[in-house]
């Protein structure tokens, strides 16, 4: 997938889940993100969060520590 699209999706998830009373958004971005993005998707926005992150929403960068990184295959 490409870097922006990703960015992208990420950021929606971030935004709807900003929106949303309580403050633990950061853990529920993570765990949409563990449980309906695919394996390398994840993979690949941890290493984007990893060199920096550029683009994408402050509180995806704070669920980054909560995301699985998958196994290798």
């Amino acid at each position: 997938m490409s870097p922006e699209k990703m960015v992208m999706m990420a950021n929606q998830i971030a935004t709807f889940f900003a929106t949303q009373p309580g403050t633990d958004g950061a853990e529920r971005v993570a765990d949409h993100l563990n449980d309906f993005w695919e394996p390398r998707m994840r993979a690949q926005l941890l290493d984007h969060a990893g060199a920096g992150g550029a683009g994408l929403h402050p509180l995806v960068m704070q669920a980054m520590v909560h995301v699985k990184r998958p196994a290798e295959a």
